[in-house]
């Protein structure tokens, strides 16, 4: 009868370690799910953003070289509504590096 009951010990210590360490790798898991998903969604108003400054080049040369206009202002309604939206892709970039560096990770590792 003891061995069964050191076996029944033995084993019930083994589950514990197991579930401890299984939710350790849960909560490992989820973070870097979470550190994942925030850097993709990042990269990808990044290169929404470089897309809308090649329209920008593209629109100032337009402007300047195929219209022969001597200056480009920035109220342009073309030109406006560019920097606008790049304004607004910085603005959510900067808020999801905010996130990022608040669940204890930096921006650009």
């Amino acid at each position: 009868m003891a061995l069964a009951e050191r076996m029944r010990g033995m084993f019930k210590k083994g589950v514990a370690a197991s579930k401890k360490l299984a939710d350790g790798i849960d909560a490992k898991v989820n973070d870097l799910g979470a550190k994942g998903s925030i850097k993709i969604e990042s990269a990808a108003l990044k290169a929404r953003e470089g897309g809308l400054m090649e329209k920008l080049g593209g629109e100032v040369y337009a402007a300047l070289v195929a219209m022969d206009q001597a200056s480009v202002q920035r109220d342009t309604p073309s030109i406006r509504g560019l920097l606008d939206g790049i304004s607004e892709l910085r603005a959510r970039i900067s808020a999801i590096e905010a996130e990022y560096r608040a669940i204890g990770a930096t921006p650009n590792a």
